[in-house]
């Protein structure tokens, strides 16, 4: 015998809406008569889907894992699920969306960029310096045999420790904390349960939402010894992202950043992605301006004090077009090559670009590492 399946929210009987998160957790379905419903009962069905973290979700069904041809040799694999936040953290608006969306990004069409100055520069400041420790944390972490989503945990406990909404979290449904993207993945990487190996090169991307505003910054670091190539591409990324800062100043065209990029990484004869660009951040997670960091783009716009955004050009050894596997998510190289990215998010003064997410010391991570093992840095001619 079968019953009709009652609304959680208001009891009706007959209702067939699902709620997706809870059938994405593996949990016991729960049903709405209708998204008034779902909505208007969200607060409270949400805590439904706090789970032990033993308990696996998966963003790929074993089908879409069979029949994907991943180009290279990383393969997805246990995801746990959504960390909680404390109710005491203030969130962006997509956070607690079913879908993860964004009502102030996807309202807004101008593409143009903000200017910021006094209290809300100095709240993006703010945010990005606490950001900084956070990756700082999370780079530390990697070692060989650790995991991926240890990782995320990692950064997860150190973002909300500093009373800061980790922002990638729910962002359009993204399940994890932070990005973790190893050797061919370009970017968007879901931390998982696959371990890091010697020679590996992972990029972790970490943003945060404090007071009202985002921060957003990422670099690429080695686990174990990495190989001449790794060290290479590694070490171009770098530049490439060091030379487009340098050009950085008022009334200097957005699309200039990708000629700048690109002439550096023609150099060491590898290639940039071109599917993903920098961005336009603060107050929203990712708005104008669009940053395309390969040569000959069409992005319209120049740069005025006060405008925030990131650069983060991502390098390829082998061809720049990129696949997106089966989760919607993850972005590997076509031809299963390694890549490697760096990001900083930057305001423009009059004298030019000021970091507002800077490294200790104004050292990179994978550079101490290089030092720690004697490797030098390339030498490529100018």
């Amino acid at each position: 015998m079968s019953t009709a399946l009652q609304c959680e929210g208001c009891k009706k009987e007959g209702t067939s809406l699902q709620c997706p998160t809870c059938k994405k957790l593996g949990l016991a379905p729960s049903f709405f008569c209708g998204q008034e419903c779902f909505k208007a009962n969200w607060a409270t069905h949400k805590e439904k889907h706090s789970k032990p973290a033993e308990c696996i979700i998966s963003t790929m069904t074993d089908v879409e894992k069979a029949i994907f041809n991943f180009p290279g040799v990383i393969r997805p694999g246990k995801i746990t699920p959504k960390r909680p936040v404390p109710d005491t953290i203030p969130r962006p608006d997509y956070a607690n969306h079913p879908e993860g969306r964004s009502a102030a990004e996807e309202a807004d069409r101008s593409g143009k960029a903000r200017v910021y100055k006094g209290d809300a520069l100095d709240r993006i400041r703010h945010a990005c310096a606490l950001s900084r420790e956070v990756l700082d944390a999370g780079c530390a972490a990697v070692k060989v045999g650790v995991a991926t989503d240890d990782v995320d945990r990692l950064i997860h406990e150190a973002t909300v420790a500093r009373n800061m909404y980790p922002s990638p979290l729910n962002y359009y449904n993204f399940p994890k904390s932070c990005c973790t993207s190893v050797n061919e993945i370009i970017c968007h990487g879901i931390p998982d349960s696959r371990p890091l190996e010697d020679g590996d090169i992972v990029n972790l991307d970490v943003s945060s939402y404090l007071n009202g505003v985002h921060a957003d910054l990422n670099e690429t670091v080695f686990v174990g010894r990495p190989s001449d190539e790794s060290v290479r591409l590694v070490h171009c990324a770098y530049q490439c992202l060091m030379d487009a800062i340098a050009a950085v100043k008022p009334g200097t065209m957005y699309k200039h950043m990708g000629d700048v990029i690109e002439a550096r990484a023609a150099k060491y004869g590898f290639s940039v992605v071109r599917s993903y660009n920098g961005h336009g951040i603060g107050e929203m997670f990712h708005c104008g301006p669009v940053i395309p960091h390969y040569a000959g783009n069409k992005a319209g716009g120049i740069m005025q004090v006060g405008h925030v955004f990131t650069i983060e050009p991502m390098i390829n050894v082998g061809v720049w077009q990129d696949t997106t596997w089966p989760d919607k998510w993850t972005s590997s190289t076509k031809d299963g090559k390694k890549s490697a990215q760096f990001e900083h998010t930057m305001v423009v003064t009059e004298f030019g670009a000021q970091l507002l997410t800077p490294w200790k010391d104004n050292v990179p991570f994978y550079q101490r590492q290089l030092k720690e093992l004697g490797i030098p840095l390339p030498e490529v001619k100018e």
